[in-house]
């Protein structure tokens, strides 16, 4: 689970500007959809939870966000509608997540958490410059691995 710390500086990492399109994978509370609304462009949420999605959405109702769309679904495997030029996943990979890599639109950037679902993974910033990817370590986290479906009880 994120700290307050984790999510400001994968924020941060991302170098959001007005008219970026972001994706977002793990929306949680809503709170850094919220947050990346106000710098990007449009935010794409994605939850497997369906209370979750829907405390979000009055979340962002009730501040006027507009600008954020969330969608209950399995978000493991991307989503239509790209390219995008952010993407953030809160949720756990073994390795870098090529399918999420070709979502990225030139220039774009990808900040996931890698290394084992029950273990410390790093959180990594990739970017897309022309044809190469340029990685880098950003910090030591501990996240939950990805899970197939969307959950059938929350």
């Amino acid at each position: 689970m994120e700290g307050i710390d984790d999510q400001a500086r994968a924020i941060a990492a991302l170098k959001l500007e007005p008219g970026h399109r972001v994706l977002e994978i793990g929306t949680g509370s809503g709170f850094t959809a919220a947050v990346m609304s106000s710098l990007a462009g449009r935010v794409t949420t994605v939850e497997r939870y369906r209370k979750l999605c829907d405390h979000a959405l009055q979340q962002f109702v009730s501040l006027k966000r507009e600008n954020i769309m969330v969608k209950h679904a399995d978000g493991r495997h991307g989503l239509p509608g790209g390219p995008f030029d952010r993407i953030l996943i809160w949720l756990a990979f073994d390795e870098v997540p090529r399918h999420f890599v070709d979502l990225l639109a030139t220039h774009g950037v990808l900040i996931a958490p890698i290394g084992p679902g029950d273990g410390r993974q790093i959180m990594t910033r990739i970017a897309k410059v022309g044809s190469r990817f340029e990685q880098e370590d950003l910090m030591v986290v501990r996240y939950q691995p990805f899970i197939e479906g969307v959950s059938s009880v929350l």
